[in-house]
């Protein structure tokens, strides 16, 4: 199959009541891991591409590389960009193939982000693309975006339901509490505000940050109307564990196969594991 448009697997997933795993790429391996993980699940998938892995791998080699990897599947895939920064970055994955983009205008005010996100969403309905937007911040780190502790802030319903309005947005990332990276303790999501957003808008939600976010609350918050969920640490974490493993264990090795290929092997494992707390599993 080719590339799938992202809205059309978040209205399923919106009927159905489970979520789309989207699941942050570094490198080929992780690709490869994503669709086998997604496969082997029967369920559609969301492949992700951050600033940094653009940075790192470059805009058509992901473009590249996701596109023959949702050819060698029977299962939905689509390819987003996490966190667009810019109109300008957003058309140029747009033009390189990407079928989804998140414009991240949430460090403007309302009437700016509102603004920003008609001018991608005007050119992505061009081409039969997906936007995602984003009201209120996310802690922790994203690539090059930084907001800490004291600078978050969660999702205004009212907000929520002005922009989805006005904009016509095909996803739209709430900050309930979860943040980007590592978490100290176990983070605590406020149902309440969710639940207020679901009520005032029909557009599906998209939680951001939930490597580390327990499991009864991901699925709790998909019961409140979230169809998308990011995963990337926990990736990380079980991508370089293993291939770390094989280095300490056979210090002399030089074969970068012999430690790529286990920790592939170790993120197959962890995208199944989510698949399944999303619900997503038999669902393509």
């Amino acid at each position: 199959m080719g590339l799938s448009p992202m809205k059309e697997l978040l209205l399923e997933a919106q009927k159905g009541r489970y979520a789309v795993g989207a699941f942050n790429c570094n490198n080929m391996e992780i690709v490869q891991a994503i669709v086998a993980a997604a496969d082997i699940e029967k369920s559609p998938v969301i492949i992700q591409a951050s600033q940094g892995a653009i940075k790192y791998a470059g805009i058509d080699y992901i473009t590249g590389l996701t596109k023959l990897a949702a050819e060698s599947v029977k299962v939905p895939v689509a390819l987003h960009l996490d966190h667009g920064t810019s109109f300008e970055q957003c058309i140029d994955c747009i033009r390189s193939g990407f079928s989804s983009v998140m414009i991240d205008g949430s460090k403007h005010n309302l009437e700016d982000n509102i603004a920003l996100t008609l001018r991608v969403i005007e050119i992505a309905r061009l081409f039969g693309v997906s936007v995602e937007g984003e009201l209120g911040k996310i802690g922790g780190t994203e690539d090059d975006i930084v907001v800490s502790e004291r600078e978050a802030f969660f999702t205004d319903p009212i907000d929520a339901e002005r922009f989805c309005s006005e904009t016509g947005v095909d996803a739209l990332a709430v900050a309930i509490g979860t943040a980007h990276g590592l978490y100290k303790g176990v983070p605590k999501l406020d149902f309440d505000r969710l639940k207020e957003i679901k009520k005032r808008v029909s557009t599906p939600l998209v939680l951001h940050g939930s490597s580390g976010v327990p499991g009864e609350a991901i699925r709790e918050a998909i019961s409140h109307g979230v169809a998308k969920v990011n995963i990337d640490t926990n990736i990380r974490e079980a991508f370089t564990e293993a291939a770390r493993k094989v280095v300490i264990e056979n210090p002399k090795e030089i074969d970068p196969r012999k430690m790529l290929g286990p920790a592939r092997e170790a993120a197959i494992e962890v995208i199944r594991e989510k698949i399944r707390i999303f619900g997503s599993n038999g669902k393509a």
